[in-house]
C-alpha cells in the first residue's frame, strides 16, 4: 500500500502519522523470518542485527514499516543507504556502528489471521496491542485523529527526520499495490545558483541543471540538480546554457556531480561546467547534510538576483525533539 503526494490536507475520517525517511519494509516472523523491501527484494542480509526485532515477533504475524539509521537523534538516510553493500564484513562493521531501528505503523498478519481486508482503525489497535510485548529495536509510530495536532507534528517532528505527514484512511482494508495514503510533505523554496548542466539522453536539449550555494568563503558547493522541464523549453534553455560552457564552476570540492557511486548502477554522469552567473528559485521538501534529498522544482529564473547572494543561509534547519523522544 503506497501514497501518493498532495499539498493539501484531506477531509474525512482520517488519521495522521509522521512520515520517516528510511527503508519501507514488511517484516515476517516465524516460520519466514524475512524482511522485504517494498519490491520485495530480501533485506535482512544488509541488516542483520534486526534479526531479534524478528524474534520478538508471535509466529504467523506480518508487519509493514521502515527500518531507520538514527544518527544524533535524527534519521540519516545515507548511513541507511551505505547498509546496502556486497561486503559481508563491512555491513557488519555498520550494523555494530549505526544499528537500524524497526518503525511499525500497520499489521497485515496477527498470529496466523489475516488482517488486510479489516479497516485501518481494527489493524491499528491490533498493532497497539502487540507494541506492548515489544522491544528494542521495534518502534511503534505515533497517531492521531486530530488534525490540528497533525499539523503541529508536520513542524515539530522535522528535526526526528519526519519529512511531513501520512493521512491514512481509518476505514479503508489494505490497499495492496494502490496508492491509498496520502503524503503531505515540505516544500521550501530557495535562490541557486546554476553551475553546471546534464544533457538530456536524447541529445541536444536539457536533462538537468547542477545547482549550487556559496558558503561563507565565497565557494560555490553543488547540492543538487532540478529537472522536469517541458521539450519546447528544454531545447531553449540548452542551447542558452551552451554559451556559458566554462572550464569549472563547483571547483574541487569532495562532493561534485558526476562522482560514480554504487547508486548510480553505472548511469552516464557527465556534465558541463558553466559561468557561475544564472540564478533560479527552486523548491525541495528536504535536506540530507548539505545537500537536497530529492530532485527540486523549478519555480522561476532569477535575473534580479546576484549570484552571491545564493549562500548556504538560506537553507532551513528545523529544531525541536529527537527521533527517540517523538517514537517513544
Amino acid at each position: 500500500m503506497e501514497a501518493r503526494t498532495s499539498e493539501r490536507w484531506p477531509r474525512g475520517d482520517y488519521v495522521y502519522e509522521p512520515k520517516w525517511d528510511g527503508f519501507r519494509s514488511v517484516s515476517w516472523s516465524r516460520p519466514e523470518s524475512r524482511i522485504d523491501s517494498r519490491n520485495q527484494r530480501p533485506l535482512l542480509r544488509y541488516f542483520p542485527e534486526l534479526a531479534s526485532a524478528l524474534d520478538q515477533l508471535p509466529d504467523g504475524t506480518v508487519l509493514d514499516g521502515e527500518i531507520v539509521v538514527v544518527v544524533d537523534g535524527v534519521t540519516d538516510f545515507d548511513s541507511l543507504q551505505q547498509r546496502i553493500h556486497p561486503a559481508a564484513s563491512r555491513i557488519n562493521m555498520l550494523s555494530a556502528q549505526t544499528p537500524a531501528e524497526m518503525v511499525a505503523f500497520d499489521i497485515l498478519a496477527d498470529r496466523g489471521e489475516d488482517l488486510r481486508e479489516r479497516p485501518f482503525r481494527e489493524r491499528r489497535e491490533r498493532l497497539v496491542t502487540l507494541s506492548e510485548s515489544l522491544g528494542d529495536p521495534w518502534h511503534l509510530t505515533p497517531q492521531t485523529d486530530d488534525e490540528e495536532v497533525a499539523r503541529e507534528w508536520f513542524d515539530d517532528f522535522e528535526s526526528a527526520g519526519c519529512d511531513g505527514i501520512v493521512a491514512k484512511d481509518a476505514g479503508l482494508a489494505y490497499q495492496h499495490g494502490r496508492r491509498a495514503m496520502i503524503k503531505i510533505k515540505h516544500r521550501r523554496t530557495v535562490d541557486c545558483v546554476v553551475g553546471g548542466f546534464r544533457e538530456h539522453k536524447d541529445g541536444g536539449k536539457i536533462g538537468s541543471l547542477l545547482l549550487g550555494l556559496y558558503d561563507d568563503r565565497g565557494e560555490l558547493h553543488f547540492i543538487g540538480h532540478c529537472s522536469g522541464f517541458g521539450d519546447a523549453d528544454r531545447v531553449e534553455i540548452f542551447q542558452r546554457f551552451k554559451e556559458l560552457i566554462a572550464h569549472d564552476s563547483f571547483g574541487g570540492h569532495a562532493r561534485a556531480p558526476g562522482a560514480q557511486s554504487r547508486w548510480s548502477a553505472g548511469k552516464e554522469l557527465d556534465w558541463t561546467p558553466v559561468e557561475a552567473g544564472v540564478v533560479v528559485e527552486v523548491s525541495y521538501d528536504q535536506l540530507e547534510g548539505d545537500r537536497f534529498r530529492h530532485a527540486t522544482r523549478f519555480h522561476r529564473w532569477r535575473p534580479d538576483k546576484e549570484p552571491l547572494q545564493c549562500t548556504m543561509d538560506q537553507l532551513e534547519r528545523p529544531e525541536g525533539p529527537g527521533f527517540h523522544e517523538v517514537v517513544g
